[in-house]
């Protein structure tokens, strides 16, 4: 799975998700991507199968970007544990992910392939999505 090699904190807080995406709102990598449309906490396993049929569908006709990372550790307390005696360990790792993100970019396909391989990735995916076409104007 992924996750970070080495992070400066060992448990976070939970911070917010609303609001727009800082960065990566625009396809920069490749010609055709997936956009996130809702706010959502994306686990490294839910990284890993987008990953996995990205590679199955594109073999090697094509190539894909992956634009999420999880670097954000989710504690959990243990089942049947009383209130209290501090936060619990970390459990999984998850990439914030909020509106108007890109997820992942493909390229070197054709349109009509392109969009049939970023729907069988948003099966994948616990959020809505949309499919973006890099746009020819640049934007400063």
């Amino acid at each position: 799975m992924l996750m970070p090699k080495k992070t400066r904190y060992r448990k976070v807080q939970r911070g917010t998700l609303r609001g727009r995406s800082k960065g990566a709102r625009t396809v920069c990598f490749g010609e055709y991507g997936l956009q996130a449309l809702e706010p959502h906490w994306m686990t490294a396993q839910q990284i890993e199968a987008m990953r996995v049929t990205l590679s199955r569908a594109l073999k090697k006709m094509g190539k894909f970007f992956l634009r999420v990372f999880p670097q954000k550790p989710v504690t959990k307390k243990p089942a049947e544990t009383r209130m209290g005696k501090g936060k619990g360990n970390p459990e999984f790792w998850v990439a914030v992910v909020k509106r108007e993100r890109i997820i992942c970019e493909v390229a070197g396909i054709s349109e009509d392939v392109a969009r049939s391989v970023l729907k069988s990735v948003r099966y994948k995916l616990p959020m809505k999505t949309r499919f973006v076409k890099k746009s020819s104007e640049k934007v400063l």
